[in-house]
């Protein structure tokens, strides 16, 4: 009795009595009755809206697949970009399950454009919680757009050192391939907004390596040497530049220059076998690289 002069001290009279009648007529035995009768008819009803459901969202999920496929063909066949190909399929196969859970929603009695009204009304919030996500987004349209990469590239980012080829273009991160077969994931936010190198942007690559020799040894000579290594290298770009300098007078030896240009995919296998060919030409010419030295003078008194 309290409770109920509780409630009608805050409710007018007239809505206090509807309430009470409500209930009065909830907890009468027919009624009661009959709710429960109706409830594994309601039951089945829901069960098979639930079913239908997942049958709706197994058959979109396979038309989405047939769109994404037809997507990517058709791009395929313009001659587009790899990295253009992944991003608009992957930002495809957003949009179109966002639809999808829309769609399937609104046939459990939600209603779509309420849904979208209430998003749009807390768009700041939700702005403020995704804004790394939807930076992630612009970034990768940027970099569709200026195109400082594409996939194959071989890329380094500056503010993080993490380098590799690039094998994927998504629609929030890139994928890298490190040498030793590491994927390297990075934001593209981060990629549009820092400085990157692209090793692999022009057909060529120029080699710098130097080698100290001895200041007793013929200089003259350990030019001519290691001049003929370049010459002989089958990989070398033979248009371009193939130099051997003095680089340096240092402490304990002479130190040259040595310089020529391959292309991108022949460049670290070049690198390498010019390194070691420079060493064994050196030595059957009896051409000492030395160790480092230190002469000690002692002058006694």
């Amino acid at each position: 009795m309290i409770y109920v002069s509780g409630l009608a001290a805050a409710t007018p009279a007239g809505n206090m009595e509807d309430m009470i009648e409500g209930v009065e007529e909830m907890m009468k035995p027919d009624v009661l009755k009959s709710f429960l009768s109706d409830l594994p008819e309601k039951a089945m009803n829901l069960g098979v809206r639930v079913l239908l459901a997942v049958l709706v969202f197994l058959i979109g999920a396979q038309m989405i697949k047939l769109v994404r496929s037809i997507i990517r063909k058709s791009m395929k066949r313009a001659n587009a970009e790899v990295g253009a190909v992944q991003f608009v399929d992957s930002f495809v196969k957003a949009t179109l399950y966002v639809m999808l859970v829309l769609m399937i929603a609104s046939s459990f009695g939600l209603d779509a454009a309420s849904i979208v009204a209430v998003l749009g009304s807390a768009g700041v919030a939700i702005g403020l919680a995704v804004q790394g996500s939807l930076s992630n987004l612009a970034g990768g349209v940027l970099i569709l757009i200026l195109k400082p990469f594409k996939v194959g590239d071989y890329i380094r980012e500056d503010s993080s050192g993490k380098e590799g080829t690039v094998t994927e273009i998504q629609i929030f991160y890139t994928k890298l391939l490190t040498f030793d077969n590491q994927a390297v994931i990075l934001p593209n936010g981060n990629l549009a907004n820092n400085s990157l190198v692209n090793v692999s942007a022009e057909a060529h690559r120029r080699m710098d390596i130097r080698v100290g020799i001895s200041y007793r040894a013929d200089l003259r000579k350990a030019k001519e040497v290691l001049q003929q290594v370049l010459e002989e290298d089958e990989s070398t770009v033979k248009d371009r530049d193939r130099l051997v300098f003095v680089d340096e007078l240092a402490e304990s030896a002479v130190v040259l220059g040595i310089r020529c240009w391959f292309a991108q995919e022949d460049f670290w296998s070049g690198k390498w076998r010019v390194t070691e060919n420079c060493k064994l030409a050196l030595d059957a010419a009896g051409i000492e690289i030395p160790y480092n030295q230190l002469d000690v003078h002692v002058k006694e008194d």
